[in-house]
């Protein structure tokens, strides 16, 4: 069909939304690319994205994905690289501007836990874990990251 005219608000979406390429040994693995971006993520240009929200925005995306290939008695956490920190039951995700990501959650033994890191030094290996034999439902944080974004709950840092 060859290059197609593009409106302006066409062009100015497809700016703003990401762009994602995978290729996986077996063509049945799912792509977080083939997923619906939520829409929250299209609301702000990615030029006037911080690097924290970008990378935020981006993670919610593969952490999506990743719950969705797991079975009922699995959820998402994330292990460490380097030293013998462990890993990460993911409970929560946020980002401080301009360049700060965290994560929230517990470690193996239900410690508290929660990685502070600079957008420059972000490295996330996510892992399935065994689900809390207490719980009737896996937690799948994923999803509520992925609705929070379409909700806009953007929070601005008074007086900083």
């Amino acid at each position: 069909m060859g290059d197609q005219v593009k409106t302006a608000t066409e062009a100015v979406e497809a700016d703003a939304l990401p762009r994602v390429h995978e290729v996986h040994a077996d063509p049945a693995t799912p792509n977080a690319g083939n997923n619906a971006v939520p829409s929250g993520v299209a609301k702000t240009p990615v030029q006037k994205k911080s690097q924290a929200q970008w990378a935020y925005e981006r993670l919610i995306i593969y952490l999506k994905n990743f719950e969705e290939q797991l079975d009922n008695e699995h959820e998402a956490a994330m292990g460490f690289a380097g030293g013998d920190a462990g890993v990460l039951k993911i409970e929560g995700m946020g980002y401080y501007d301009p360049d700060i990501v965290t994560f929230y959650g517990t470690d193996p033994t239900g410690g508290r836990t929660q990685l502070v890191q600079h957008v420059t030094q972000l490295n996330v290996m996510l892992r399935a874990v065994p689900m809390d034999v207490e719980k009737a439902e896996p937690n799948r944080i994923g999803f509520r990251l992925a609705q929070d974004l379409d909700d806009d709950n953007e929070q601005p840092v008074e007086g900083v």
